[in-house]
Formats: C-alpha cells, structure tokens, sequence
C-alpha cells in the first residue's frame, strides 16, 4: 500500500468525505487520480462503496482495510519511537562531550520538544552536577556555559558564548538515521 492509498484509508476511516470531490481535495489530487485509488483499494479488497441514492454513495473500510490502517498506523507509531530515541541517543552523547570538556551550566534557546529531550537526556546521564537555564536569546551573561540552541536560523554573533547548534548536530546524524531505516 502506497502513502496515497494509506492516506486515502485514513480519510474514509475517520468519516470526514461526502464525495469523491471531497476526497480529491483534502489529498490534493486530481478527481481522476482519486478515482483510480479508490477504484484500487475496492479491488484489494480495503474499501466498498454503498449506494445510498442514485447520485450519492458512501465509501466504507472493510475489515481487511481497517486491520491494514491498524498495521500501518502501529508500524509509524514504532518508527517514530525509535526515531525518537535515535535523537535522545545523539543528544545525550553531545551533552556527554560538552560535560566532559567541563560545562555544567547549559542554557537551551528554544521552547520544544526538542529541548524537553535534552532535559531527559541531561537527567538520564547525569543525577548531579548540572544546571538547566531556559533563555530567550543569546547574550554574554550566558558565557559562563554553554548555550543549547533548539530552533532554527539563530544568528550568533556575541563574543565568548560557548554555542551548541543541537539542530545541525542532529542534522549530521541524517545520513545514521536513514540508513537505520528511520527517517
């Protein structure tokens, strides 16, 4: 099953479509392209099609279609966690390295969920020794350790400040992260 159909499934499983129009839309194809993946899933068997009048039909999961939306949202689910503890693994060993050369003040720039697993991944590593500073920008108060930047395009232009840019790090780990299977 293609992401097109998968995407397809999903739409007909949560029951928000009144037409194939409808359905052309929400995935951005065209009405012939629709048609020809919903005319795919009815013959693998993933989907019927109800007449409820002459002009009006309803599109229904089978079960075969359900247990493969099932299947397929369970196997991204498990992709995602892992891809999740790739990143937490990556973190940890910068903080690790940053640790060692004798930081033990981080302040993280950015308010994610990226910046939520680098507090994991410092609690995990280390059960003291550390502190945590959530800032708004980067000034030189902030050189007495080492700043954790968590969102993209910062300029860093302030003398002194010891910078770690936990987006690009993670960015070198693309090509680890892809061959594993997780991006």
């Amino acid at each position: 099953m293609d992401e097109h159909e998968f995407e397809l499934i999903n739409i007909i499983g949560s029951k928000m479509v009144e037409n194939q129009r409808d359905l052309s839309r929400q995935m951005e194809l065209s009405l012939g392209m629709t048609n020809m993946l919903i005319h795919r899933l009815i013959s693998k068997g993933y989907i019927r099609i109800k007449q409820l009048n002459k002009k009006k039909v309803e599109y229904i999961l089978t079960p075969k279609g359900f247990a493969e939306k099932m299947q397929k949202s369970i196997n991204y689910t498990m992709k995602t966690i892992n891809s999740i503890g790739l990143i937490k693994k990556t973190l940890a060993d910068v903080l690790v390295k940053a640790y060692e050369q004798g930081h033990r003040k981080f302040y993280i720039l950015g308010e994610s969920d990226l910046a939520g697993l680098i507090e994991i991944a410092l609690k995990e590593k280390f059960t003291s020794g550390y502190e945590i500073f959530h800032v708004l920008e980067i000034t030189p108060v902030l050189s007495d350790g080492v700043v954790l930047i968590c969102r993209e395009e910062v300029a860093v232009d302030v003398p002194g400040v010891k910078v770690i840019d936990l987006i690009h790090e993670l960015a070198k780990d693309d090509a680890v992260l892809s061959e594993r299977g997780v991006a």
